[in-house]
């Protein structure tokens, strides 16, 4: 299994497990996905269908845009770090939450460590891909390896998110700097834009 790749045979078994005590929710493009009441250091969240994003509260950061299946907070209960983070709906969303120490129980209950273990280490893996596009490198490359990222988005999706903003929450660089690469990434004919949005990539220089 390439490392990038989920473990959805370890997510289904979650799943099937986690949403026998679940509170589900279909929600729509641009709700949150958690009640006003909840928060995520609290629960866990399992989106079964649809693209939402993550946004860390202190400093207004864009972790980025995920899409289904996904599951958040699986170890909420055991973890005492606490920052706070908010799920938006980028698309139509189902799914369900719990609180955290439901699903801990659960997790002893099934014997699900095994599982739970799997889906963790995938997602410390696409932390420290994200880390390797987005510290330590220069202005450019963080821009290119963001363009990389959302050309594999669904293309309903792409057609949603415009691509500076997108650049700018998830990279804090200036939004002149990027419109700046932008224009020239056009220019050069080596990216297609439509109205704000991104169409496609020929191919991206490795230096600007």
């Amino acid at each position: 299994m390439p490392s990038s790749s989920k473990p959805l045979s370890e997510f289904l078994a979650l799943d099937k497990k986690l949403s026998q005590t679940g509170t589900r929710f279909q929600i729509t493009a641009g709700e949150l996905i958690l009640p006003a009441n909840y928060t995520m250091n609290d629960v866990t969240v399992v989106v079964q269908q649809g693209v939402v994003s993550l946004h860390r509260n202190e400093g207004h950061v864009l972790y980025g845009i995920l899409q289904s299946p996904s599951i958040f907070g699986l170890a909420a209960a055991a973890n005492t770090i606490r920052n706070d983070y908010t799920l938006i709906a980028e698309s139509d969303c189902r799914g369900f939450y719990l609180p955290s120490r439901e699903t801990l129980k659960c997790l002893d209950r099934y014997q699900l460590w095994r599982e739970a273990f799997y889906w963790m280490a995938w997602q410390t893996r696409m932390l420290e891909m994200r880390d390797m596009q987005l510290i330590g490198t220069n202005h450019y490359h963080q821009i290119r390896s963001t363009l990389l990222t959302m050309i594999d988005w669904d293309e309903e999706i792409r057609l949603r998110i415009g691509v500076l903003n997108y650049i700018q929450q998830r990279t804090r660089i200036s939004r002149s700097v990027i419109a700046e690469v932008l224009a020239a990434l056009r220019k050069g004919a080596y990216i297609e834009m439509k109205k704000g949005k991104l169409v496609s990539i020929a191919r991206l220089p490795t230096h600007y």
